[in-house]
């Protein structure tokens, strides 16, 4: 289930991007990064995955129509959001025992 909410957030971001009236990359680029990142935290595995389904909906609307690789970086601003929730995820940095 979580696969799918990714994916179609991952598209929907990518959709209002690719309109034309749309010319906020700030907010394109920190939607990526929420998103991939609160996925990943959920999941609490394969961070690649998420940054893959979260981050692949901008290029798919916006390279056919522009021909511009630019919007790949998408998947960089995915994968910093997809790593992010990964290791929050994962608890670090970990709080050591300093009693041992």
């Amino acid at each position: 289930m979580l696969i799918v909410a990714a994916a179609a957030v991952g598209l929907a971001i990518g959709y209002v991007d690719s309109r034309p009236g749309w010319d906020d990359t700030g907010i394109t680029a920190g939607l990526l990064i929420l998103a991939a990142g609160a996925a990943a935290a959920v999941s609490g595995r394969r961070p690649w995955l998420w940054a893959l389904l979260v981050g692949a909906g901008t290029p798919l609307f916006e390279i056919p129509t522009g021909g511009s690789p630019a919007p790949l970086a998408a998947l960089g601003f995915a994968a910093v959001g997809a790593v992010t929730g990964w290791l929050v995820a994962r608890g670090w940095p970990r709080r050591y025992d300093s009693s041992v």
